[in-house]
């Protein structure tokens, strides 16, 4: 059974808000008793949060699907409605979250580092908070915005200072064994190790953290063996130990060549040339692999490479490899630039930015773009006359329909206001600025009862029809 996970896709929706209500205050003798209707809570966001006691993906791989709870609607009374909880899911630290694309979305690195996936919806404004001088008994209110629904990806990447690399079998397992308080699974065969292990070493006064990083061969890079799925866990090391075996058994690997097979993989996964590297030439306890250590030894010495002779199992030479990686882990810490406080950047808006675009796309239609317009439309009940009425005030005094104007629309022309998968299209009609003189009884508005072109055919033909029946009925025979 799979226990550690180290990718997954992960699909978020945060809540929707609650929308508004539409109510009136009603009490013996208050018969105007005003707007009460209280506004929409705010939907839950989705969180991820770096919590260091969680070490794998396991439980998104298993549960894919996570929703933050939506906001209450509001009530009569003036009462608000209750906020959604937001919806707090623990990754572990080195957590990538990236998008379908592969584009970065945040890199989360520290404990209680944190990374919104999912915005939660506003709630819709009741009409007491609607109601205005002009517009004193609103019969409308806006309806909640829906939530932000993500598809991302999660890639862990182990932090650590030191990774281990090497051929299977090299020996990488016993060494962080005794290295560390590390307890890997390890035997003799090929790709024992299908995790990542982690283990913290103490060498003086310096403590740092050491990873096996499981399953490279030759091709490991192009997919081959399980090199390709552990590969990521190497960029975020310092150090890199080259862990060579002297006593294979197989006639055509020497550590020479195992070194240089290694080191193809790395380059053509690329992102790890500035890395300083130490060699270790494993099992010197077995008799032949002490005489092939001191053979190769002054090879890889003439390449620039720090080699020490080790044994796990007899652990020989330890303590010199531990201080060795210590105080090289020491130098790149001190190389780190030093973490600055973050600074807030102010970005004021543009003079000449009105916060939303008009294109005349090809087919004539006339696309409306901007966080605004799309906002407000989201937030209207078509249903009500009313609220389609005061969207079109708003959208008025934003200036869309200057804009509508300049580009060349004229009435009669298709305008949609959003996306193209998720638009709202509607037959533009230039109209003015509307108060309280135009509205009627609740929930109506009178511009829409004003007369239009294809409705004035109907009524004309209409008329037509009506008149021709009262010329049969009252013709008489002679």
């Amino acid at each position: 059974m799979t226990t550690f996970v180290d990718r997954v896709e992960l699909h978020v929706a945060a809540g929707n808000g609650g929308h508004g209500c539409a109510s009136v205050h009603r009490e013996k003798f208050k018969p105007l008793g005003g707007p009460d209707g209280g506004n929409g809570g705010r939907g839950g966001d989705v969180i991820l949060t770096v919590d260091q006691s969680v070490t794998t993906l396991l439980d998104y791989h298993h549960s894919p699907h996570r929703k933050a709870t939506n906001g209450k609607p509001g009530e009569g009374g003036n009462r608000a409605g209750k906020d959604g909880e937001d919806l707090v899911l623990p990754v572990p630290d080195g957590t990538v979250v990236l998008d379908r694309a592969g584009n970065v979305l945040a890199d989360l690195v520290g404990h209680g580092t944190s990374y919104v996936a999912a915005q939660g919806g506003r709630g819709g404004l009741g009409n007491a908070a609607l109601a205005s001088a002009r517009r004193k008994a609103p019969g409308f209110a806006l309806l909640g915005e829906p939530g932000d629904v993500q598809d991302i990806v999660l890639e862990l990447k182990t932090v650590a200072d030191v990774a281990l690399v090497g051929y299977p079998s090299a020996g990488k397992s016993s060494l962080i064994s005794v290295l560390s308080a590390a307890k890997p699974k390890i035997a003799d065969y090929p790709f024992t190790t299908l995790v990542p292990n982690l283990g913290v070493v103490t060498a003086g006064s310096t403590v740092y953290t050491i990873a096996d990083v499981p399953g490279l061969i030759p091709g490991a890079s192009q997919g081959k063996g399980l090199g390709l799925e552990f590969l990521r866990h190497v960029e975020r090391c310092s150090v890199l130990v080259h862990v060579l075996d002297t006593a294979t058994l197989e006639s055509d690997r020497d550590p020479v060549s195992d070194l240089d097979a290694i080191e193809e993989e790395l380059r053509q996964y690329g992102g790890l040339d500035n890395r300083p590297r130490i060699v270790v030439l494993n099992k010197i306890d077995v008799p032949d692999g002490k005489d092939l250590a001191e053979m190769v030894r002054p090879d890889l010495q003439a390449r620039g490479y720090r080699v020490f002779e080790v044994s796990a199992a007899a652990r020989i030479g330890l303590k010199e490899l531990s201080y060795a990686l210590a105080e090289l882990v020491a130098k790149a810490r001190a190389a780190r630039p030093k973490e600055e406080a973050t600074r807030i950047v102010i970005r004021p808006k543009a003079v000449d930015d009105a916060g939303f675009t008009v294109t005349r796309e090809d087919d004539g239609l006339f696309r409306v773009r901007g966080e605004k317009p799309e906002r407000w439309v989201r937030q209207t009940d078509f249903n009500n006359d009313e609220a389609v009425g005061y969207l079109a005030d708003r959208l008025g005094r934003l200036g869309v329909e200057e804009e509508l104007m300049k580009a060349g629309a004229r009435a009669g022309d298709g305008v949609a206001i959003g996306p193209e998968e998720n638009a709202v299209v509607f037959d533009w009609e230039p109209s003015v600025m509307a108060g309280a003189e135009m509205l009627g009884r609740r929930g109506e508005d009178h511009r829409f009862e004003a007369v239009r072109p294809a409705a004035q055919r109907r009524r004309e033909r209409q008329a037509e029809r009506d008149e021709a029946h009262r010329d049969f009925d009252g013709f008489e025979p002679f």
